[in-house]
């Protein structure tokens, strides 16, 4: 199935690669005891005003979605133009994305807002990774 030549099952299978990813990464067993103490907060456990279900796993959801179909465009539009455009071109497009936009877009932000770099660290290594998958699986798919 296609849209605009996009592979609709190639941006969905990379959407899901990437929420799961993103779970992943932010397990219990993985960083987020880690990312919560750089936070500042040791307990681990964020506040019921913090821990709204909806408006995280929405949010993540939603994010998600943007940043696969973002992804989905621009790779689509190299592979179009460039008939020798392989699953390697796609990730290393991904990966400029991630490293590039994603993660240096926030840097400032975090910084000024009085986080460290280990929580920018944290928080974005696992954006440029997804994307990097997703410019890979995307690109398969087309």
């Amino acid at each position: 199935m296609t849209f605009s030549g996009l592979n609709l099952l190639g941006v969905l299978i990379a959407f899901f690669v990437s929420f799961i990813s993103g779970a992943i990464w932010f397990g219990p067993k993985t960083f987020y005891p880690i990312w919560m103490r750089a936070k500042g907060i040791p307990s681990g456990q964020l506040t019921t005003s913090q821990n709204k279900p909806v408006a995280l796993f929405g949010g993540t959801i939603v994010g998600v979605s943007i940043q696969t179909f973002t992804v989905a465009l621009v790779v689509t539009s190299l592979a179009h133009n460039n008939a020798n455009f392989g699953v390697k071109d796609g990730a290393l497009v991904g990966l400029a994305l991630g490293v590039g936009i994603a993660m240096f877009a926030s840097l400032s932000h975090r910084l000024f807002g009085g986080e460290s770099f280990k929580v920018w660290i944290i928080e974005t290594a696992n954006d440029a990774i997804n994307l990097t998958i997703a410019g890979a699986i995307i690109t398969y798919f087309n």
